[in-house]
């Protein structure tokens, strides 16, 4: 069973400096909790990857086929006297596929960020209401009692005001 160690801080350096000695002696990802925003957080904890990109681009690729194939499949399903033209033509069928294009990325949007904000829960994360108020913690997970004493001792050295033992699904 993974647990917790959370320690609590006063001031948001001491915090930063916490987190970024647990990242430095090899803990893979301490999370940081604050109730305000913290400037130099992504050069301790390193940035976040964001996804919401890559459905964006999912999502207007999957639109500009669907387009296209809604138009040229409604040509090919009922066809018209065209006059010797083309069935399929690419400029009529260019608006239709932009404008599919702009939804399902918007609609894929949407998705994405939904997703990576965690709505909704997938799984329990650890909250601390004394982090929405005026403190600050940090959070790392072990995966055994060695390491769970080490990153408890970590804490302390940093200057928390309490470490807290948090086993997995407590919060």
């Amino acid at each position: 069973m993974t647990r917790n160690a959370l320690g609590l801080f006063r001031d948001p350096d001491s915090a930063l400096a916490a987190a970024g000695r647990l990242k430095g002696a090899g803990f893979e990802r301490p999370e940081l909790m604050s109730p305000i925003p913290i400037h130099g957080v992504e050069e301790v904890l390193g940035p976040k990857k964001s996804v919401i990109k890559r459905f964006t681009l999912v999502g207007g690729l999957l639109g500009a086929i669907s387009g296209f194939t809604l138009a040229a499949w409604t040509a090919v399903l009922y066809v018209h006297p065209t006059g010797g033209r083309p069935i399929i033509t690419l400029p009529p069928f260019l608006i239709i596929t932009y404008e599919m294009t702009i939804l399902f990325g918007i609609l894929a949007t949407v998705l994405g960020f939904l997703i990576s904000a965690r709505f909704p829960a997938i799984r329990e994360r650890i909250y601390v209401p004394e982090t929405a108020v005026d403190r600050f913690a940090v959070v790392v997970a072990c995966s055994s009692d060695d390491l769970l004493q080490r990153a408890e001792s970590i804490l302390h050295e940093a200057g928390a005001e309490e470490v807290r033992r948090i086993a997995e699904g407590d919060s």
